[in-house]
């Protein structure tokens, strides 16, 4: 009886493993087509980030230069943050595909 509830246990916790799996995500083993999804994913995120970051250093209507360049400080400091986050991401990708 005990062998039976062991076996069971491991056999639930490998098809947990297995499930979990980066190569079955996509149902072919092996094909590596989600590691260029990822990439691709990090790429339009970089597109999106510069193009808000052009956005906002831009000059508002009405804005005084001392709050300009405060705000210019703070979007500066948000924009390195978060490229930051996504290169950070990018490596963990790599490092992760290489194990």
């Amino acid at each position: 009886m005990i062998y039976l509830l062991a076996g069971t246990v491991q056999l639930g916790l490998g098809a947990s493993v297995i499930e979990a799996s980066t190569l079955h995500i996509d149902g072919t083993p092996g094909s590596g087509s989600v590691q260029l999804n990822r990439h691709g994913d990090r790429d339009e995120q970089k597109r999106v980030e510069n193009e808000r970051h052009a956005r906002e250093m831009r000059r508002h209507n009405n804005e005084s230069d001392r709050d300009w360049d405060g705000r210019q400080a703070r979007e500066n400091q948000r924009h390195d943050n978060t490229m930051n986050e996504i290169i950070a991401g990018v490596i963990g990708i790599v490092i992760g595909s290489q194990l």
